[in-house]
């Protein structure tokens, strides 16, 4: 598996492979609140959706959130903290995804930063699609064995 062999520093740590950066993003969920383990199996479905899509989830749940760190924010976070590993991942690639800042209430942040996802070209949304499906494998993988005793409780309505 080409992921494996993976190399990446970021924020002054170093990453050998999707595998440990799957692991450290599944751990700092945990961190900050265990049932956004949850949001694992969610993302891995999401990547059939296509870059756009996966990249709103985090917004929708911001936009669901009360207060800073609820349920809510917290899946947020982890579907955000997601997405930048993956910009960060593509970069020394030379594939570069946009990564804009945005309010969830101003929907022409919104609108300008989806457009610049609607314009990265097929083929390099087939290679964006193709390592983070293989990020998500791993984030599942690393979910189940973090999740801990007893199943985390369904969430399927948020």
């Amino acid at each position: 598996m080409a992921w494996k062999y993976y190399s990446l520093v970021e924020d002054g740590r170093k990453f050998h492979s999707l595998d440990q950066i799957a692991q450290t993003l599944v751990l700092d969920a945990r961190q900050r609140d265990r049932q956004s383990l949850n949001q694992s199996f969610k993302m891995r479905e999401a990547v059939a959706y296509g870059l756009e899509r996966f990249w709103g989830e985090h917004l929708r749940l911001k936009g669901k959130s009360k207060k800073n760190g609820d349920e809510f924010d917290c899946k947020g976070e982890y579907w955000k903290a997601t997405w930048d590993a993956l910009v960060s991942i593509m970069q020394p690639a030379g594939v570069t995804i946009p990564n804009d800042p945005v309010d969830v209430r101003n929907p022409n942040t919104v609108q300008a930063m989806a457009g610049k996802l609607w314009s990265i070209t097929v083929e390099d949304q087939r290679i964006i699609l193709a390592v983070l499906t293989q990020l998500c494998d791993a984030i599942v993988w690393w979910t189940q064995r973090y999740k801990g005793p007893g199943n985390l409780s369904s969430d399927e309505e948020n």
